[in-house]
């Protein structure tokens, strides 16, 4: 398989990043984070990258998507790493969109893909309800009776505070840690027993806490089946850990790129340190790194796409790769600028945060490489 771009994905990926560095460029997350802006990412550019088909990528045109693949939205992800966009990516066009996609009835598709495809509803998924990810500690309940009644905590809801609908996984049998028996919901936001409080993560990107008091749904909120839930929830998370690499790969690029720009300028001793031999063999194990993390996720969307067995192992690949590498680009990032690199003003820093952030979504190096041992045999 050749791990190069066909020449309309080049053309995709010329598009984003032109439109992000035009109209998202750090400053724009710069500046929703100093006028502490209540929505966190602006719905306008939200509307604009709708318009461009993106919101939709993996969307069927029957819905109004654009009927594409996962490698077009990584390659859209990627350059949204690049520019630390805070729009809400990730939760309604991977996590929202691949879980309606996945188990959400016909009447769920037609009545909330249009819409998210135009840019008009955004989605959350709600899962995590402790400080460590661990997918099947569920203890959100959904008692059965004249349809179902949620009850329950979550934490780390991406955009949660804005999402028009969420997509609840709890548990409606079996005990915190199993995976059978855990159902997916798909609620509104503004039903009664829902409330829902906004948090901002280190990175000032947007998350949410989510309290579910005997919230009543019908059975036709039900996603998928009844206590087989984690047959949708396992692929839409690794669909999820392959997208969140994806943007890591962008802004660990980004990073890398500018530190090597400013080597080339800084001046010290009255010559430039990127002549000093330290930091260019630093500056080489880094672009050898990003070129081996390049590979990975190139190959674990395009399993996505081809729907591969081993999709499990390669997402876990990419994830524990990936959060090695933005991690040690960042850092070194951070070194090679010396202490301008720590001050607020300079905006390599924002790109660490983010690192760090994306690193501990959805299962950190650790949790991924035990993981892939574990599907391995091991």
């Amino acid at each position: 398989m050749a791990m190069v771009l066909s020449e309309e994905q080049e053309f995709l990926q010329k598009t984003a990043k032109e439109f992000l560095t035009e109209e998202a460029p750090v400053s724009h997350l710069r500046k929703l984070r100093d006028t502490k802006d209540a929505t966190g990412f602006s719905r306008e550019l939200w509307k604009k990258m709708a318009g461009l088909g993106w919101t939709g990528i993996t969307i069927p045109e029957k819905f109004g998507g654009s009927d594409l693949g996962y490698a077009e939205l990584g390659i859209v992800l990627e350059e949204c790493g690049r520019t630390l966009c805070p729009e809400p990516f990730l939760s309604t066009a991977v996590l929202g969109t691949s879980a309606l996609m996945l188990g959400g009835s016909a009447v769920q598709q037609e009545s909330i893909l249009p819409g998210v495809a135009k840019g008009e509803v955004i989605l959350a998924v709600a899962f995590q309800e402790g400080p460590r990810f661990k997918p099947y500690a569920i203890e959100t309940v959904a008692e059965i009776g004249d349809g179902y009644r949620l009850t329950g905590e979550k934490i780390f809801v991406l955009d949660g505070h804005v999402a028009d609908h969420i997509i609840v996984v709890a548990r409606t049998s079996g005990r915190s840690g199993d995976r059978d028996g855990l159902s997916l919901f798909l609620i509104d936001a503004r039903s009664e027993g829902v409330e829902i409080s906004r948090t901002l993560m280190v990175d000032s990107h947007n998350a949410a806490r989510l309290k579910l008091t005997n919230v009543a749904v019908g059975t036709d909120a039900l996603l998928g089946t009844v206590d087989r839930g984690a047959d949708v929830f396992d692929r839409m998370l690794d669909i999820a850990t392959v997208a969140i690499s994806a943007e890591m790969l962008g802004l660990a690029n980004e990073a890398f790129e500018r530190t090597t720009e400013y080597l080339k300028t800084r001046e010290q001793f009255g010559v430039k340190i990127g002549s000093f031999q330290a930091l260019k063999h630093r500056a080489a194990l880094m672009f050898a790194e990003l070129e081996l993390s390049r590979s990975i996720v190139l190959d674990a969307l395009r399993a996505i796409d081809e729907d591969r067995e081993e999709l499990s192992s390669l997402a876990s690949t990419a994830k524990a790769r990936l959060s090695a590498t933005a991690s040690l680009v960042t850092r070194e990032a951070i070194q090679m600028h010396g202490g301008i690199g720590m001050t607020d003003e300079e905006e390599i820093g924002f790109f660490l945060k983010r690192a760090k952030t994306a690193e501990l979504l959805l299962g950190d190096a650790s949790y991924h490489r035990d993981r892939f041992a574990t599907l391995q045999g091991f």
